[in-house]
């Protein structure tokens, strides 16, 4: 890939990762243990406090794992690896990893 293509694309994956950062330390904090005092909240608000922490925990798990995918093209990239597909090594369609940076597979081989 040429390297303003690659350059291009580092700057969309960095962007990226800067935007997830904070959110996944939000959802640190969400997803601490719920600490409610039985005598004073019902049930239900105890439910409640429960779906939001699943919640919180089931999205950091997806930014945790959007961080790694992240990472994992920004070292393709500097590896002069970015762009070729890794099961028939042909390059990746531009528009699909302007679509998805993190793309490891060409829209035949991920099908």
């Amino acid at each position: 890939m040429a390297t303003e293509n690659l350059e291009k694309f580092r700057i969309l994956l960095l962007a990226q990762r800067d935007d997830l950062l904070p959110t996944s330390e939000v959802r640190d904090e969400s997803s601490a243990t719920v600490h409610l005092d039985q005598q004073s909240v019902g049930r239900l608000s105890r439910m409640d406090a429960l779906q939001s922490q699943a919640l919180a925990q089931a999205g950091k798990v997806r930014a945790d794992r959007q961080l790694r995918l992240i990472e994992a093209a920004l070292l393709r990239i500097d590896n002069d690896e970015y762009g070729d597909c890794r099961e028939c090594g042909e390059p990746i369609n531009p528009k699909r990893l302007e679509v998805d940076p993190t793309s490891l597979y060409c829209i035949h081989c991920a099908r």
